[in-house]
């Protein structure tokens, strides 16, 4: 309270009686931050770009779309980018079948079922997988997994797979994302008010009813969010893809073939022999620049699901 003349009470005053400088270097420190993510993420799209309009200079956009062979470091190259559009598309699907279901299960038991000592055990063990290097995944499925599908194959199903397949790959990727998915899954559960649960408890819902028809549904715009950005994970990954899949450009989606993916044919060709400046080098910002363009479609579409099915209690 304030004094003011006459003896009388008046009201607090909210106003700071000097200058915060504390407050402002913060306020400047993230604003800052803010400016920073926006200037590199326009640095990124500008180094893309123009090597990007050099190459469909020389290369028709229609060709380079829905092409359907890709050599372009071969003398008389071909620039379709649909073989290794279909190659990343491969893995990320296989890469969702495993990870989607475990990941999702997870939270649902660290959320609903798990005692306290339980989930301070199995999380931070669940989420060590996220900071295990990717490389060290690509051969975990070269060497592990690959062998574990040549000799659980069904023979009726045709040949045994290869070295490289799709499947491997996307079994080790999708191994990868699950703390993703999983943690950020069970953090959006855990975010549901506990009225809820304890409402549909009084109607004589089971634990199983309660998780699956009242948890799950109110959490679901941050389950879409860890399931997209599980997808946005996939689909950026290299060294994974680039060990266990091979370097094959197919037009196939047959789990067991060699194939090669996007970030796999960026990384190859950005550290070989190949001379820059000329149409075989920009090749290499084309694509990614492509890869740019179906991540940021994925971030949208996200934002548009998390916007769609986004609850708001009071």
């Amino acid at each position: 309270m304030t004094a003011v003349p006459g003896g009388a009470a008046g009201p607090p005053r909210l106003a700071a009686t000097s200058p915060r400088h504390g407050e402002k270097a913060i306020f400047g420190l993230l604003a800052f931050c803010a400016f920073l993510s926006v200037a590199v993420t326009t640095a990124i799209v500008v180094s893309l770009l123009m090597p990007t309009i050099e190459f469909f200079g020389d290369v028709a956009i229609t060709d380079f779309l829905f092409g359907t062979e890709f050599t372009p470091l071969f003398a008389d190259g071909s620039f379709g980018v649909l073989p290794i559009v279909a190659g990343t598309f491969a893995v990320t699907f296989w890469a969702l079948v495993v990870a989607v279901p475990v990941g999702i299960g997870s939270a649902i038991y660290l959320s609903e079922y798990a005692s306290r000592r339980a989930r301070s055990v199995l999380k931070p063990t669940l989420e060590v997988l996220a900071g295990i290097p990717t490389i060290a995944f690509g051969f975990f499925a070269l060497t592990f997994i690959t062998p574990l599908i040549q000799d659980v194959w069904p023979g009726f199903l045709g040949d045994k797979p290869g070295i490289f397949s799709a499947l491997a790959a996307g079994i080790a990727v999708g191994i990868m994302i699950v703390p993703i998915i999983a943690s950020i899954s069970e953090d959006a559960m855990r975010a549901v008010p506990g009225g809820l649960r304890e409402g549909a408890y009084a109607l004589g819902a089971t634990r199983m009813r309660v998780a699956l028809r009242v948890v799950v549904p109110a959490a679901l715009s941050g389950i879409v969010a860890s399931v997209v950005l599980g997808i946005s994970r996939a689909v950026g990954e290299t060294m994974i893809v680039l060990i266990a899949a091979g370097a094959t450009p197919n037009l196939t989606f047959n789990p067991v073939e060699s194939i090669q993916a996007m970030t796999a044919f960026i990384g190859t060709t950005a550290t070989g022999d190949v001379p820059t400046g000329g149409t075989k080098y920009n090749t290499i910002f084309a694509v990614g620049t492509l890869l740019f363009v179906i991540t940021f479609l994925m971030n949208m579409i996200a934002i548009r699901l998390v916007r769609r099915f986004r609850e708001v209690y009071e």
